[in-house]
Order: C-alpha cells, then sequence, then structure tokens
C-alpha cells in the first residue's frame, strides 16, 4: 500500500470516529448534557459569523469596486434567507450574483 492510501484511510477512519462519537457516547437512554445542547444551537451561527468576516477581511472601504460587489452580494444573501429561509440557496444566490458581478463588471 502506498504512503498516500495509508494516509486516507487512516484520515477516513478518524473522521468516521469523530462523527459517530456523539452517537455512542450520549444513547436514548441518556439525556444529552445541557453544554452540549448548548453548543449545538449556538455553533452554527457562530461558524456562519466566521465565514462571513473570513469572506469580507480584504474589503477595502476605500476603494469602491472592492467593497460594492461584496456589499451587493451580502445584500442578496440576507434578502434571500429571510425571504426564502434557505441557507444553500442564499449562500449559491449570493456566490453567483457575486461572481457575475466580477467577471462582467470588473
Amino acid at each position: 500500500m502506498s504512503y498516500s492510501a495509508i494516509l486516507i484511510l487512516v484520515m477516513s477512519l478518524i473522521t468516521i470516529l469523530l462523527r459517530s462519537l456523539p452517537f455512542l457516547l450520549f444513547t436514548n437512554e441518556e439525556k444529552t448534557p445541557s453544554f452540549i445542547v448548548y453548543l449545538g444551537s449556538v455553533l452554527p451561527q457562530a461558524a456562519m459569523g466566521m465565514l462571513v468576516i473570513y469572506c469580507l477581511r480584504n474589503v477595502q472601504i476605500t476603494a469602491a469596486s472592492s467593497w460594492i460587489p461584496e456589499c451587493i452580494s451580502v445584500i442578496t444573501v440576507i434578502l434571500l434567507q429571510m425571504f426564502k429561509r434557505n441557507a444553500l440557496l442564499s449562500i449559491l444566490g449570493g456566490t453567483i450574483l457575486y461572481m457575475v458581478i466580477v467577471q462582467l463588471f470588473l
């Protein structure tokens, strides 16, 4: 077996273990700890917030060509999320609009 195949196998096993660990630790008979329930309700929003910060980190307010496409795309994502309540559609719509603006107009 090559080094790459062994590496992929080990990473796959670790990923499967980490994803199945909560189901192994917290069975239906046990009550899930409140800390885990809290993390489950807070982490998705925190992850999305970090992604927004990461995506907008290089925006320069002094150059209009830098912030106008991002602003239009962020507003599009917000509006799509408000009206459609579908995260995939919102993110995909904002990304496609951003790429169209950047490719055609800048």
